[in-house]
């Protein structure tokens, strides 16, 4: 089974992260990011998809985030939220060393959210490219810093990224009608979910239902989901878990052992676009805590 591991950057440079379809950007997206002196000497030749072999003059510096287009994409522009499946090659702008290039396999690649703060120039430097699109980002050092954490050095780096494929930022589905006795949920402007749980014990059997219904495939025992997702403990109200506060959204493993077999039986038989409220008790795998679940399912990347 293909893995599509998050992006990470040498330690040495970067801290590392811990971790187009419906719903998602506009033609009318504005970032505030533009081509420069810099990103534009950039030269990465070869095919989409492919290791490009990366050409610029060094020194190469800038004080802010540039970027340019090297090859167009004709998907819809992407916007904060959005996971996307991408390859990448990063290198230093003082002497182009590379310091970190994904595998370039067939149909792989690693999973980043634009927007995310872990890779802040990426984060940024992604808004509003489009899926099938090549980019090179040129940021400075205190802009590539994770998270404002102080620069582990003051180069600039040089990002070349392919945007292999987009998701959606949150579920798109048809809202449901809610259940009489599941904790009720409500959702912010950017699809971060609100729990509220009801004021009695626990249940001690697994429960679920859908408060959003997409149209997409159906998901299936063997998928690799790429999905957000909040878990709450039910007792004492605490969240455990939420990819809405990192910023990144996860790939959720059907078929590994990761994931206990009461959230994976929440998932498994519903459709991409859906968001799904769970209830899992310590008995389908919580460890002794109940948890209450709300995932959005936003695609799959077997």
């Amino acid at each position: 089974m293909r893995r599509f591991p998050a992006l990470v950057v040498a330690a040495s440079v970067l801290a590392a992260l811990t971790a187009c379809a419906p719903g998602g950007a506009t033609d009318g997206c504005e970032s505030a990011v533009t081509s420069g002196s810099a990103s534009s000497t950039v030269d990465a030749p070869g095919d989409f998809g492919s290791a490009p072999e990366v050409s610029f003059p060094t020194p190469l510096i800038t004080t802010t985030i540039e970027r340019t287009e090297l090859i167009a994409g004709e998907g819809e522009r992407l916007q904060s939220g959005q996971p996307v499946i991408l390859e990448a090659t990063i290198l230093n702008g003082t002497d182009a060393t590379v310091l970190q290039q994904t595998a370039y396999a067939p149909e792989g690649g690693s999973l980043f959210t634009i927007g995310d703060t872990g890779l802040p120039a990426l984060g940024t430097g992604l808004e509003c490219t489009t899926e099938g699109s090549r980019v090179a980002v040129v940021a400075s050092a205190e802009d590539s810093a994770a998270n404002d954490s102080p620069p582990a050095t003051s180069d600039s780096i040089v990002y070349v990224v392919d945007v292999v494929r987009a998701f959606p930022a949150r579920a798109y589905g048809t809202a449901q009608l809610a259940v009489a006795g599941m904790p009720s949920v409500v959702t912010a402007p950017d699809g971060t979910p609100g729990i509220t749980i009801p004021s009695e014990p626990a249940p001690t059997e697994a429960r679920e239902s859908l408060l959003r219904l997409g149209d997409g495939d159906e998901i299936r025992a063997s998928d690799q989901v790429v999905a957000k997702l909040t878990a709450v403990d039910w007792d004492d109200e605490s969240v455990v878990q939420s990819t809405w506060t990192t910023g990144s959204a996860a790939i959720v493993d059907l078929a590994g052992d990761s994931v206990s077999e009461g959230l994976k039986a929440a998932i498994i038989g519903n459709t991409v676009g859906s968001q799904v409220l769970a209830i899992v008790p310590p008995e389908a795998g919580t460890e002794g805590a109940t948890l209450i679940y709300v995932v959005d399912i936003l695609g799959t990347v077997n």
